[in-house]
């Protein structure tokens, strides 16, 4: 078992990092950052699926790269590091992900050749206000192919054009995929960070059709969820990386009393602690990407323990590299804060770390009982 990327996935990896280094720049984030009418980089978004990522993980037959998830968490770490302001997240980890789990012939050749083209743009519907998501709080309700119901927030639901929803239908709680072209209204809502937006979308006839049958919508939503959880770990692993490279650079060049501040033991020990939770992570993450590479029975626990300690490490560099910045880190023009803003964000998505926290205890304490 090689807990690493083989020469090719590297390869990929590099590739990435410098189709990025030119075309997503901070200079490029902060644009969609400081322009409300613009909620993320169309642009990028158009060049990212000429590279063929959106299609990465989606079979050959439905017009994707058919490569596999290893090299889409490659490509999701890189996409962490350059703190894109793209909705992939939402259309590759989710939507995609959806599909490929529980769509019928019918909806993969219909929408996987759309998604791997960059012509359809996914979001999650599934919370309707504070608090877990179960099957009480579902009021949603689908009857006769219409969606009718509140869901907020919605990552990505101001720009999406196609949303997995939970509703009940007949008192059953179903996973649907629904259009958004129409009966829908979207109101735009404020979040800490603008260059991944979050909508309030209200159903009002929307056309819907489920995936997978009748009362299987919690199910399949846990399974899509550890999905995502590991393609999101690696972008936040990216993403903590990238603090840490941020912070140390910083420290080899600024001078206090005389000497660069990387020379005092507490800036020492700050970089040190980052570096040790980031590797942490990476390893979770590494096995995380095995089980769901391989479809493995260990992929609830790996996917559940990657998503703890990428969100912690994460968090934890974006920190401690604002404070590594001193005076300057506290002011929001310094890029130390685009990566504070986007650690709180991915750590909401699909659910807080709490939440993971008692989902690995609960897929544990289930093992254990086996």
């Amino acid at each position: 078992m090689n807990f690493d990327y083989s020469d090719d996935q590297k390869f990929l990896k590099n590739e990435a990092r410098k189709f990025l280094d030119a075309n997503c720049t901070t200079a490029h984030v902060r644009k969609v950052l400081n322009d409300d009418l613009k909620p993320y980089d169309a642009d990028l978004w158009t060049a990212v699926a000429a590279q063929g990522w959106l299609g990465a993980a989606i079979p050959e037959e439905h017009g994707g790269l058919g490569l596999g998830h290893i090299e889409l968490c490659a490509i999701a770490e890189e996409l962490g590091r350059a703190v894109a302001p793209i909705p992939f997240a939402s259309t590759v980890y989710f939507l995609a992900e959806a599909v490929m789990l529980a769509g019928s012939d019918a909806q993969k050749s219909a929408l996987l050749p759309k998604i791997a083209a960059g012509e359809v743009i996914g979001c999650v519907a599934t919370s309707e206000g504070p608090g877990p998501v179960s099957a009480a709080s579902v009021q949603a309700t689908v009857s006769g192919g219409k969606l009718a119901g509140t869901k907020l927030p919605v990552t990505d639901g101001d720009i999406a054009t196609h949303a997995l929803v939970l509703a009940k239908e007949g008192g059953q709680v179903g996973l649907f995929l629904a259009d958004v072209a129409a009966g829908v209204t979207r109101e735009a809502l404020k979040t800490l960070d603008p260059t991944r937006d979050a909508a309030k979308l209200t159903f009002a006839g929307a056309a819907a059709e489920r995936l997978g049958g009748a009362g299987e919508g919690l199910a399949l939503l846990e399974q899509i969820n550890d999905r995502a959880a590991v393609l999101l770990a690696f972008e936040q692993t990216g993403g903590a990386d990238k603090a840490l490279e941020m912070a140390k650079a910083y420290a080899l060049e600024r001078y206090a009393f005389g000497r660069v501040i990387a020379s005092y033991q507490a800036i020492k020990h700050k970089l040190a602690d980052i570096y040790i939770k980031n590797e942490l992570a990476r390893s979770n993450a590494y096995y995380g990407a095995w089980a769901l590479n391989t479809n493995a029975p260990e992929l609830p626990v790996a996917a559940s323990a990657a998503r703890i300690a990428a969100s912690e490490a994460f968090w934890f560099a974006a920190k401690e590299n604002i404070q590594t910045h001193g005076g300057i880190g506290f002011t929001w023009e310094v890029d130390a804060h685009l990566y504070y803003r986007r650690s709180r964000q991915l750590s909401l998505v699909a659910g807080a770390p709490r939440v993971w926290k008692e989902r690995l205890v609960s897929q544990l304490e289930r093992r254990n009982a086996a």
